[in-house]
């Protein structure tokens, strides 16, 4: 009897130490999540710092970019880019040896588009309007979200091209969402999913950003890949760019 007492004692302290090193295994991991876990601010404000800063972001005047190219089912097209951040944006693309424009200036859009019907400068729809105006600052939707009331929300992490990323939905005052991928290691953006409307029909859009090069004293993603259901629509390369450039205000008015 003595022999089973203290064998059956010898099990309780066998599994109560058992016990104790899964509870004390639990804490450590519970502790190791909560010291690795990070918030959607502090993602977005690592994403900002790695690209070189908000502030920085916010002191460039001007923006040119050319010697660049879009291209599209196999054929390249010269791109010019000229912006003042945050208030005016134009894009002019040389297509067939013809040029089409858009622009857009404190609160007004217009466009020139021989292909599509508009051979002469026409005023932008509301949602190319708004589109413009996003194209005409430097600053992302996502880097300064706070500052537009914007929701941001992460949605976990998520696989892009092998890199782990983190997943973040972005909705703006009137509930438009873009999701941003930011890489967990470096934290620069490297893909967006959002909706656009595109000859009439809404679609989803995948865009991939690559090629990250010092501009300055900030970061820009030089390759563009826009795809929709697996195919590449259009593909967009900056040769050079250019900050705090002289640009004449007169080319965003309506010509």
């Amino acid at each position: 009897m003595q022999n089973w007492e203290y064998f059956h004692s010898g099990s309780n302290f066998v599994f109560l130490k058992f016990q104790y090193e899964k509870i004390f295994v639990l804490l450590l991991a519970l502790v190791f999540i909560k010291a690795h876990s990070q918030t959607v601010d502090e993602i977005v404000q690592k994403y900002a710092n790695a690209a070189g800063g908000l502030d920085n972001f916010k002191k460039i005047k001007t923006a040119k970019v050319f010697r660049s190219t879009a291209s599209a089912q196999g054929q390249e097209f010269p791109l010019t880019v000229q912006i003042i951040n945050g208030r005016a944006m134009r894009t002019d693309v040389e297509v067939m040896g013809q040029t089409v424009t858009n622009a857009y200036k404190d609160g007004k859009a217009w466009k020139i588009n021989p292909f599509a019907g508009a051979p002469t400068a026409t005023d932008a729809t509301p949602e190319e309007l708004n589109e413009f105006k996003i194209q005409g600052s430097l600053i992302s939707q996502l880097m300064d979200y706070k500052d537009h009331g914007y929701k941001a929300e992460l949605l976990g992490q998520e696989d892009v091209q092998g890199a782990k990323a983190y997943k973040i939905k972005l909705t703006t005052d009137d509930n438009k969402t873009t999701t941003y991928f930011i890489d967990a290691n470096t934290y620069f953006i490297i893909k967006s999913i959002g909706m656009r409307n595109l000859m009439g029909q809404e679609m989803e859009l995948e865009t991939y950003y690559s090629e990250v090069k010092d501009v300055g004293n900030v970061k820009l993603s030089m390759m563009r890949s826009v795809q929709s259901g697996g195919q590449t629509l259009q593909e967009v390369h900056f040769d050079k760019v250019e900050l705090d450039v002289p640009i004449d205000e007169k080319i965003f008015d309506k010509q």
